[in-house]
This record gives structure tokens, C-alpha cells and sequence, in this order.
């Protein structure tokens, strides 16, 4: 019998012409048949303070159902400023928060980025990889892929042009529906984690 999972995933910019929008749509379109996909927003996000623990507004509140009906985290996110983008950030800390319900506990998780430079989201990677293992997200560390973007080659509704790109991004998501796999056996997560009361 097949396992269908769920994977939730997170595009980091908020552009209208987002090209980690453009990947997320080409890793959809390579990734096994069994993972089924759904956007977390993070846009309509207020900026996180902790006078908000006691009482999450409803955006957060959404943010965290989302988070808790799916089995594993795909983050798709540019670099800015050699870091991560204001509003993922934003998105992690109303993710982790309050103290004691981190949504993020346990849950497996992995990492891309395209860049229109060679280096392709590496540090913004890095950054987002630090806070991620405070969090407690069971992240995929290999294969890395940092993704240098071009029109030529990424259309607009996720084709890859191609060969040697679709298939890496095909075997990258092939790597990770085997690895939430293995977490998901060993480390079963909560009922219903990171919960807000």
C-alpha cells in the first residue's frame, strides 16, 4: 500500500514576479506522485511580538493549522541581504511561538533556492538552516541545491527546459519524499503539533 504525504510549502518572497514562485511550480511538477502540495501564505501576516502569545490573531492561527495538516515543510526561498527574507522569518517566528507550541518540532523539512547568481541562495540557505535547527525541524542536509535561474530555462508554469536541471530538481524531490519517509517512521509527530491553545 502507498503512503500519500502531505507537504506544505513555503514560497519566501512576496513578489508578483517571484522567481522561487516559478521553481516552487517546476518542483511540483518533477516530485513523486504520491506527495500532495499546498502553499502556506505568509503575506497577510501581521509582524510577530510575543504580546500576541496569549490571544494569536486568526492569520496566525490559520498559519499554524497549516502547518499541523501536513507531514513535511518544503521552504522556497530567495536570498536578501545574504539572509532570509523580512517575511519568512516573520512566518517562523508566528510558527514557533508561543513558547511551547513550535509547530516546527519534529516535523521533516528541506531547503531550495534560485538565484539569478552563481552562488544561488546559499547564504540565504545557511541563515534559514539555523533557525530552522533551533526549531527542531528534522531537515534533509544533502542533497544541497542552490539554484541558478534563468527564463530560458524556468518558464512561468514551472516547466523545465532543461535536461540536466529537470533532473536534478526531479531526483532532489525524490530524495525528499524518501526522507520524510524514513522521519516520519522513526519520529511519528504529535497529534496535533505546535497547536495554539
Amino acid at each position: 500500500m502507498t503512503t500519500t504525504y502531505k507537504v506544505g510549502y513555503f514560497v519566501g518572497s512576496l513578489s508578483s514576479t517571484s522567481i522561487n514562485r516559478i521553481l516552487s511550480k517546476a518542483l511540483i511538477r518533477v516530485a513523486p506522485d504520491d506527495l500532495e502540495f499546498s502553499e502556506i501564505p505568509i503575506g497577510n501576516l501581521p509582524l510577530y511580538s510575543p504580546d500576541f502569545d496569549n490571544d494569536f490573531p486568526p492569520e496566525a492561527r490559520a498559519l499554524k493549522a497549516a502547518i499541523a495538516a501536513v507531514d513535511a515543510i518544503l521552504f522556497v526561498a530567495p536570498e536578501y541581504n545574504r539572509s532570509i527574507p523580512g517575511a519568512l522569518k516573520n512566518a517562523i517566528d508566528w510558527a514557533s511561538r508561543p513558547w511551547g507550541k513550535n509547530s516546527f518540532d519534529h516535523i521533516p523539512a528541506a531547503v531550495i533556492g534560485a538565484s539569478i547568481g552563481q552562488i544561488g541562495t546559499a547564504l540565504g540557505q545557511q541563515s534559514l538552516r539555523g533557525v530552522l535547527s533551533f526549531c527542531n525541524a528534522r531537515q534533509m542536509t544533502s542533497p544541497e541545491a542552490y539554484i541558478q535561474y534563468s527564463p530560458d530555462v524556468f518558464h512561468h508554469d514551472g516547466e523545465v527546459t532543461d535536461d540536466a536541471t529537470r533532473e536534478f530538481l526531479s531526483a532532489y524531490m525524490a530524495e525528499f519524499r524518501a526522507y520524510m519517509g524514513l522521519v516520519l517512521t522513526v519520529l511519528p509527530r504529535p497529534q496535533d503539533p505546535g497547536a495554539v491553545l
